[in-house]
């Protein structure tokens, strides 16, 4: 394998880690800025009610998105595995 190829293979690997992980951190990202702006409003300074909602809300965010998500890495390993079928 060449140089670009390798290029090649890390640009597709990067574009699948955002692919699948993206939506699940993106969701965790603004959940967590909305309960912390809410706990700033009104000074409630409670661990677990910053944690549980965003555990919840990743949990359903990841159910919901598990189709996609494992459609995007079969295909991914898919690719993967037939390009190493066809090396020497």
């Amino acid at each position: 394998m060449d140089f670009d190829t390798n290029i090649e293979h890390l640009q597709l690997a990067y574009w699948n880690i955002l692919l699948t992980a993206g939506p699940v951190l993106l969701v965790a990202l603004g959940v967590g800025l909305v309960i912390g702006i809410l706990q700033a409003a009104t000074s409630i300074n409670e661990a677990t009610l910053s944690f549980v909602p965003k555990m919840a809300i990743v949990v359903l965010t990841m159910a919901a998105m598990s189709g996609f998500m494992l459609g995007t890495l079969s295909d991914y390993f898919t690719h993967v595995f037939d390009t190493i079928a066809t090396m020497r």
